[in-house]
């Protein structure tokens, strides 16, 4: 991308009852005197304060518990915004339901795909025309450097037509198809990768609610908790080469029981990053949109992270 219960009676309300059934000759007893109220001091070793909700840059956020879909935190949580690559979640998520998947099957990086990246100026996996990648190998260089080309070779194969722009555009049909399916009523996507034209939107909730059912899925969880691969792959001649690739997501390593999920960026979107962690059986999961800038955006993920947990 350039440079998504029963109310309880009180005890007070059984005595007033109690009073108002009680004789007259009962209700002439001498007044006991009330228990002195607990200190502050006291109370504060019986009950524990609610987290202070954290002030946050970006413009929208949502995060939840994993486990019990109990939300955590919102702000402008269902405002339709740009996504950036962290549209490239539902580009894996479409790739990974598809039938009949193997992952082991290879795929002949085109042209097209590099001609991409250059007229975008978009992030690129640096994919070389005539290389041989697998699936697998192409959904790494799809989430960790966030591959345009990589999304691209991956919607032209998975996508139907007899034509390339057929394609894809059967690919992105079922983006939205499948959006629809999971009841993400305020998301839709004109892209694969996250480079719209203006119809390439989401929401802190629907992003948030994306990333959990992906994880879901075994090797999208391999995936995005990988912090950098190192990938052999075939030469056009028949030889091989080997591509490196690090995840551009600074919480994997950096903020205690990460486990993903992904970055985006851009002019329309800001800074965006949809993020999860799991401690000890607590996953929390969320997403920020629309945050001031890379750091502002690590910064706003570690907030809600640390408030997630201790709700």
């Amino acid at each position: 991308m350039r440079r998504a219960p029963a109310a309880a009676v009180t005890a007070a309300a059984l005595v007033a009852a109690g009073a108002l059934a009680a004789p007259a000759a009962q209700a002439a007893a001498p007044r006991v005197a009330p228990a002195a109220a607990p200190s502050a001091a006291t109370a504060g070793t019986t009950a524990k304060a609610a987290p202070k909700a954290p002030s946050i840059t970006a413009k929208g956020g949502f995060v939840m518990n994993d486990g019990t879909g109990g939300t955590l935190f919102t702000k402008a949580a269902d405002t339709r915004r740009s996504t950036g690559s962290t549209t490239k979640i539902m580009t894996a998520r479409v790739v990974l339901a598809s039938k009949h998947l193997n992952l082991n099957t290879k795929v002949t990086v085109q042209k097209a795909y590099s001609d991409y990246i250059v007229a975008k100026g978009a992030s690129s996996a640096h994919l070389i025309v005539g290389d041989k990648l697998t699936v697998r190998q192409l959904l790494y260089g799809l989430m960790l450097p966030s591959g345009c080309d990589a999304a691209y070779a991956l919607a032209d194969t998975f996508g139907s037509g007899s034509t390339r722009a057929a394609r894809v555009k059967s690919f992105i049909g079922t983006m939205n198809s499948t959006a629809r399916s999971l009841g993400l009523k305020n998301t839709h996507f004109d892209s694969f990768d996250g480079i719209g034209n203006g119809k390439n939107y989401s929401t802190p909730r629907d992003l948030t609610e994306l990333a959990s059912n992906a994880m879901r899925n075994a090797t999208f969880r391999s995936v995005v908790k990988t912090r950098s691969t190192k990938q052999k792959v075939t030469t056009k001649s028949g030889g091989y080469r080997y591509m490196t690739w690090t995840n551009t997501n600074p919480l994997l390593g950096t903020y205690s029981g990460t486990i993903g999920v992904k970055t985006g960026s851009g002019p329309e979107s800001g800074y965006c990053l949809v993020f999860a962690a799991t401690r000890g059986k607590k996953t929390v999961i969320g997403t920020v949109l629309a945050s001031s800038s890379v750091a502002a955006r690590t910064s706003d993920a570690r907030k809600l992270l640390d408030y997630g947990f201790k709700k």
